[in-house]
């Protein structure tokens, strides 16, 4: 029996083919998995190889800044996850967690490339309520200070006071479509980043991040605002 869950180019998204073959055997029971995404949002890295133990993840293609990718199965209990240089092969970081069974999660790569971190996030992917989507918000600049989110269309929606790795519940938004995505350093109306033209469509359930450095040396590095699904019903 085959099993393969293919995840394909996007803006901000990464090619990826997983695969395990097991033989089909009566007695078979399929080993206890969670759901793990992940983004890389940790400024000035090299291209990287992601493993979780030692289980090469990203096997089609390096993994980009800025890029990012949707659930995938990782087996369950303490697992290593590490980060190598793809052209190198040297250690960028390792660092253990514990996925629990049917669990979802998102791992993000934080912080600068002199002092990379991971921040585990598990996903409560309730449905929204009838005509809504609804969104979490991740601070991921090391050098933002606090910021608020606001989510403009006919309303807004502010979720507010998240410093470096705060991050909001899931909060419900009315879905719809031609959103702009603003954030804002707390209690001002000065823009640090912004995102037009967002779909947040019914049923919905999406994570959006602040990522880069407001104190840039390069635009490559700029504060910009990624995004993401979680699941649609």
């Amino acid at each position: 029996m085959k099993k393969c869950l293919r995840l394909f180019f996007a803006p901000g998204a990464i090619l990826l083919l997983f695969s395990s073959c097991f033989k089909d055997h009566n007695n078979y029971v399929n080993p206890p998995v969670a759901y793990l995404a992940f983004v890389q949002a940790s400024t000035d890295e090299p291209p990287l190889n992601f493993y979780l133990n030692a289980d090469l993840v990203n096997n089609l293609s390096a993994i980009q800044y800025g890029n990012s990718f949707g659930y995938i199965n990782a087996y369950t209990g303490l697992r290593t996850a590490n980060f190598d240089n793809a052209f190198t092969g040297a250690q960028i970081l390792s660092d253990t967690m514990t996925l629990r069974q049917n669990t979802n999660y998102t791992l993000f790569l934080a912080n600068t490339a002199a002092h990379p971190q991971t921040l585990l996030l598990t996903d409560t992917l309730n449905q929204p309520t009838q005509g809504n989507a609804t969104v979490r918000f991740v601070n991921l600049s090391p050098d933002a200070g606090a910021v608020d989110l606001q989510i403009k269309s006919t309303n807004t929606t502010t979720i507010a006071n998240k410093t470096f790795t705060g991050h909001s519940g899931f909060v419900s938004v009315t879905g719809g479509v031609g959103y702009n995505l603003q954030v804002n350093a707390t209690g001002t109306s000065t823009a640090l980043a912004s995102l037009g033209n967002v779909n947040l469509v019914n049923g919905g359930v999406y994570t959006i991040w602040l990522y880069g450095l407001k104190n840039s040396t390069t635009s490559a590095d700029n504060l910009a605002i990624g995004m993401m699904p979680n699941a649609f019903y």
